[in-house]
């Protein structure tokens, strides 16, 4: 396997910067996590401690959440690969800022209901679908190649300080003013997240090579179908992501229930453990780029899924009281800490392989497998919580986390030693986007 090329240094030894247009998409979507942060401690607390939700019901919300993922993701490719990406953060933000805002109004009016936060949960869920499709497509035009590990690494600490500082943010909030109230924080970070992403320097409109006529739509989203099919390491990686998601399905969509109700954690302790859990996604994606360094890609990626149903283990025996609450805060730690090193690690053989033309699509493809699975498991969860409680509910989603490990274990991602080499455009496919070169020396261009 050829190696990639390293970044040229600077002239005092320093790697090369990242650039205005990454600082300012990283800052942007940083603080629409805080935001999602806060919802995710607000959401639970104002559906099961307020209006007393069943174990039925906040599986249906979970689930309702990412059915969005499973109806547009597909669609939502191709959208990003016609359409300049910075209008479509923009746009989203600003939908999701209105959005959020309905729960703490309704709750105003006295009208607030499950019926109103499935609503919310279902809007905001397809939202959210497009919006991160344009996300994740547009890092590898906003930095150089050989610098997209170091780019992905940097969104992931930064997601992973961004989440805690919006967990803890959340519990205090909620806390303090409520969890009804708790929305309008959300809603302040998704306008501050548009107003950065309004000041990225735009990349360009994807523009196809010349000569090629546009394929229509569908065929467009099949393109995608086609090439994570046929190409032997993205469709591992996308199986085993797919299973995962499948287990995380079922597993956060009874956690914070679990938590709230089993183990009497109340909001505050709900939000430690999520808030420590975060400290290890920031962990992971700072370590993550070493980590590859020193033992490679492949191993970094087995080791990396196979710590997750180990570290969700602890919370299947675990009781109520401040012990096992730090306990379960440690292990998520660790768990999110193995996912993050995991997930940019992925991410980031699947963009250097991926054509430039088709890496919208190929991104939607596996987060409809991945995310698409998880209502359909999110709703499995909950009928097994309903008929035998939620502990066998967790039990069953942790062991179907084992799966991926398998997958990769037999496939040649794990004997990766090294990030393969930049995809070069070729085929119908390629398309060229006016900011950058159709190739270079390091090839051309190459983030749930």
């Amino acid at each position: 396997m050829v190696t990639l090329p390293g970044p040229r240094p600077s002239a005092r030894g320093k790697a090369p910067a990242l650039g205005p247009g990454f600082r300012l998409y990283l800052s942007g979507e940083s603080a629409g996590l805080v935001g999602t942060s806060v919802q995710l401690v607000a959401l639970p607390t104002l559906a099961v401690l307020e209006l007393d939700a069943t174990a039925g019901q906040a599986a249906l919300l979970a689930s309702l959440a990412h059915l969005p993922t499973f109806l547009l993701a597909l669609p939502a490719g191709g959208i990003v690969d016609r359409c300049t990406k910075r209008a479509l953060l923009v746009g989203t933000d600003l939908a999701g800022a209105a959005v959020v805002a309905v729960v703490p109004v309704a709750a105003l009016a006295g009208v607030l209901s499950m019926p109103v936060l499935y609503g919310v949960a279902l809007v905001l869920g397809a939202v959210s679908v497009l919006h991160q499709a344009a996300a994740i497509a547009i890092v590898p035009q906003l930095v150089e190649p050989a610098l997209l590990h170091r780019a992905n690494a940097k969104v992931g600490a930064a997601f992973g300080a961004a989440d805690t500082a919006g967990t803890y943010l959340g519990t205090l909030v909620v806390a303090v003013v409520g969890a009804a109230k708790a929305f309008w924080l959300d809603a302040l970070s998704y306008l501050v997240s548009a107003w950065c992403a309004a000041r990225i320097p735009e990349p360009g409109r994807p523009v196809r090579a010349e000569g090629r006529p546009r394929r229509r739509f569908t065929g467009e989203i099949w393109e995608g179908l086609a090439y994570t099919a046929r190409t032997p390491l993205v469709r591992d990686l996308v199986l085993a992501l797919t299973l995962t998601g499948v287990g995380v399905g079922v597993t956060g969509a009874l956690f914070a229930y679990y938590l709230l109700t089993t183990l009497e954690a109340g909001p505050t302790g709900l939000g430690v453990v999520m808030g420590v859990s975060g400290v290890g996604a920031l962990a992971g994606a700072l370590v993550a780029p070493r980590i590859v360094a020193r033992f490679g890609p492949g191993p970094t990626l087995l080791a990396g899924f196979a710590t997750c149903p180990v570290a969700g283990v602890p919370l299947l025996i675990a009781g109520p009281g401040p012990v096992w609450l730090a306990v379960l805060a440690a292990t998520g730690g660790l768990q999110l800490a193995a996912a993050a090193v995991a997930g940019t690690t992925q991410r980031s053989v699947r963009q250097q392989i991926c054509p430039p033309g088709l890496q919208a699509r190929a991104q939607q493809t596996s987060t409809w497998l991945v995310s698409g699975s998880k209502p359909f498991a999110a709703l499995a969860g909950g009928a097994v919580a309903t008929t035998y409680g939620a502990r066998t509910a967790l039990v069953v989603g942790t062991v179907v986390l084992v799966l991926p490990v398998a997958v990769l274990w037999r496939s040649p991602v794990s004997r990766l030693t090294a990030m393969p080499v930049p995809a070069q455009p070729s085929g119908d496919s390629a398309l060229v986007g006016r900011d950058r070169p159709p190739a270079d020396a390091a090839g051309a261009d190459p983030h749930p």
